[in-house]
């Protein structure tokens, strides 16, 4: 039986990772669950997996660095949000990926790429070369990308339900002593996270703070409006419902 172990800071992709692996490869057993490099580095130590599953960016060790210090002793297996830099070197090196949210049927051809080469056993410094040599790559060309790791996705609570939520389909967030309401077309959910951290996680491009509890999808923004007391209000595509935007925030809108 084949053995894995899962790393990623991000619990709901670690869930879906594991549920969608027991679909295409009911056979791999997930020996144990990560949060960062470091914990990853003592599983493997513990297990000893035939393969780590790594998310490229998380706290404490990065999966680059993780994969450096765990050389040759598992296959690796790159989790990453699509990057172009990180896409180029995996497919020029001898290592396999992983695109999250992970989608089924791509999944299932990186199964089938591992088991191929799970049975070729191929040799252990031939693969510990390649993985260097891949590592260095990718390190080097990523740091000339130098972008910063903003928020892809967004964990929030439906109800009972915990959903997977991208960034990019999100209207608004909108805080308040307890709770931030995020907004999409077709439905609002809550999280805990404040605005304040938001707009140091999220694109600046892409959302603006507009308030000190509000940060708006720029192209969600349909208009801007002045009410009879003279406050500016964001209107929103698809959306009956306007945001206020502070004294300090009016400057975005000057050329609107």
């Amino acid at each position: 039986m084949t053995t894995a172990i899962i790393a990623d800071d991000e619990r709901l992709m670690r869930d879906q990772l594991r549920a969608r692996l027991e679909q295409v490869w009911p056979e791999l057993e997930i020996l144990a669950e990560a949060r960062n490099g470091e914990e990853a580095l003592q599983m493997v130590e513990m297990h000893q997996p035939d393969l780590v599953f790594l998310d490229i960016r998380m706290p404490v060790k990065t999966g680059l660095e993780a994969a450096r210090e765990i050389g040759d002793k598992a296959h690796i297996v790159f989790i990453t949000a699509y990057d172009q830099y990180a896409i180029e070197a995996f497919d020029q090196g001898a290592v396999d990926y992983v695109l999250k949210p992970a989608d089924i049927e791509r999944l299932g051809r990186t199964v089938q790429r591992l088991k191929l080469r799970l049975a070729s056993n191929a040799g252990n410094n031939a693969r510990a070369l390649d993985m260097n040599a891949m590592l260095t790559q990718l390190a080097s060309q990523m740091g000339i990308a130098a972008k910063p790791a903003f928020l892809q996705w967004i964990q929030a609570s439906i109800g009972q339900e915990l959903r997977l939520i991208p960034v990019d389909e999100i209207l608004f967030f909108q805080s308040d002593e307890k709770y931030t309401r995020v907004q999409t077309v077709g439905y609002e959910a809550l999280i805990r996270k404040p605005v304040r951290d938001l707009s140091e996680e999220l694109d600046p491009a892409l959302f603006w703070q507009i308030h000190r509890s509000t940060l708006v999808n720029a192209k969600a923004i349909s208009g801007v409006v002045r009410d009879m007391r003279g406050r500016h209000l964001v209107q929103i595509k698809g959306l009956t419902e306007k945001l206020e935007v502070s004294r300090s925030f009016v400057h975005l809108f000057k050329q609107m």
